[in-house]
């Protein structure tokens, strides 16, 4: 069994530990022989961390050979981190240049509850650079390929996360979300994703990108796995002072899948003229099954929706245009050499330590924040973004969730979009909303379009992440799409 252990969910790997019927260290192995055999294809890490694994594996069943039965619910179970998540010991670059080298002397919040679980932290997954991105291309060390077909993207910025899971390189991983970034690239590579309510989860370790809108969050191939690491990640933390100091009730799962009694709406303006044919035909159909459960469907409007892209496109450079200014090669990191002054050490560090996206979003956050602008954009957006708020609210006094498509599209070619932002960033213009009000948000696989996984959406209240988690359970249990699994080739092509 232990050469197969990577298909088998977290769940089952953590019976099997506690039981004796696995080690940690064979786990461990088959694992990292299955990230050997993939990920030179992938690209879905940039730091496999064998050694700390391992030795972290051997402990763990010294522990249990010696009788000891206090072990927490991600006992024996790898877990991928994304890079800019904080790691005592490991590299955490950010997938940027100006990071290179730099190994953290502490571990980030989400990562010591990982440790105190159980878990086995197995090493560093790849993303655009500081998060900035929706393809996983705009990475310092490489592309990360969607496993479903290797010449398209994964999504991103959790790019690495995503399809580490998808293709069976490890059974959990952490991304994290600002804009879409846990549920865009969960929907392109057939995976769930769980963007959890701002403050549910620490951000205490996480690199900031923006800060009032980044969220840290769980991959898995099913939503019982990911409500497993959920629960292990959220709770108050004193050293956040965004955390919002609850802990999340206990997710329950079992008896017949129902969903009667729930009230679900359809926002219309999700469905415009930008939807893919095939991704739609997806949404509607799962939409159908969710009926077919119970719940009660009625469409709905959320006006501000069409200015919720812009708003974000300049909230989200400003916060990173500040968060991004301590990287200037005194502290940590890249220090360009050969600088004749402090000023013009600065400025060289960050023009060679910077990819052109991060620059690009610095450029235009620095702009949006100067003297004469910042009422005609920042505090234009920050309205915009009240109204947004404002619309779920009154949303939510009729709804206890909405349901959209998570992207408008299937994945495309890697290289497509690189020269044309705009049109990248309107692949997140279904998952932005939900950042800004900081709500709550899960995709599940609900199908496929012309052979490319297509996700469905699931947006709940404030602090209703269980709901919405059970929600997402009853919807997998009667679909059964979150089994499918990309054949990864290893020459590259397309995989059926």
């Amino acid at each position: 069994m232990a050469a197969m252990t990577h298909k088998l969910s977290a769940a089952r790997l953590n019976r099997l530990f506690l039981a004796g019927e696995l080690s940690a260290v064979e786990i461990t192995e088959s694992v990292l022989s299955r990230i050997a055999s993939v990920d030179p294809v992938v690209g879905a890490f940039i730091k496999v961390a064998a050694e700390h694994a391992l030795d972290r594996a051997r402990k763990l069943d010294a522990r249990r050979k010696a009788g000891d039965r206090e072990f927490g619910p991600l006992a024996g179970v790898p877990v991928a981190v994304k890079d800019n998540i904080c790691t005592c010991g490991i590299e955490t670059t950010c997938a940027s240049r100006i990071l290179k080298g730099y190994v953290p002397p502490y571990d980030a919040t989400v990562v010591e509850r990982l440790r105190a679980s159980g878990a086995i932290i197995i090493g560093k997954t790849n993303m655009d650079e500081f998060a900035m991105g929706s393809s996983g291309e705009t990475s310092a060390f490489g592309v990360t390929r969607n496993p479903w077909d290797l010449e398209r993207i994964p999504g991103g910025s959790s790019s690495g996360s995503a399809a580490a899971v998808a293709a069976e390189e490890v059974p959990l991983s952490l991304g994290s979300d600002t804009g879409g970034s846990i549920r865009q690239p969960a929907a392109l590579t057939g995976v769930v994703g769980l963007k959890p309510t701002y403050g549910y989860v620490s951000r205490y370790g996480l690199v900031a990108f923006a800060s009032s809108l980044d969220q840290i969050g769980p991959f898995g191939h099913d939503v019982e796995d990911v409500a497993r690491l959920f629960e292990v990640i959220a709770g108050p933390d004193r050293r956040d002072a965004t955390n919002a100091g609850r802990t999340p009730p206990e997710v329950k799962f079992g008896g017949e899948p129902s969903l009667k009694g729930v009230r679900l709406g359809v926002p219309r303006e999700y469905f415009g003229s930008g939807i893919e044919a095939g991704v739609r035909a997806r949404v509607e159909e799962a939409i159908k099954q969710l009926e077919e459960l119970g719940a009660s469907v009625e469409e709905c409007s959320l006006p501000s929706t069409e200015h919720a892209l812009s708003a974000y496109y300049i909230i989200a450079p400003a916060e990173a245009s500040a968060n991004l200014a301590r990287f200037d090669g005194v502290r940590y990191g890249y220090r360009a050499a050969g600088a004749s002054g402090l000023l013009e050490m600065y400025g060289r560090t960050r023009a060679e330590g910077f990819g052109p996206e991060v620059k690009r979003r610095i450029m235009i956050g620095t702009y949006a924040l100067s003297s004469g602008y910042y009422d005609a954009y920042y505090k234009k957006a920050q309205q915009v973004r009240t109204l947004v708020i404002r619309d779920f609210e009154r949303a939510f006094g009729r709804f206890d969730a909405l349901v959209t498509p998570t992207v408008p599209t299937t994945a495309w070619r890697l290289g497509e979009k690189l020269d044309d932002p705009l049109s990248m960033y309107l692949a997140d213009i279904c998952t932005i909303p939900v950042n800004l009000a900081g709500l709550p948000a899960i995709s599940v696989p609900c199908g496929f379009a012309d052979g490319l996984p297509v996700g469905l959406q699931l947006i709940g209240q404030h602090f209703a992440d269980t709901q919405l988690l059970q929600l997402a359970w009853a919807y997998q249990k009667v679909t059964k799409h979150h089994e499918a699994r990309p054949d990864v080739d290893l020459k590259g092509g397309r995989q059926q």
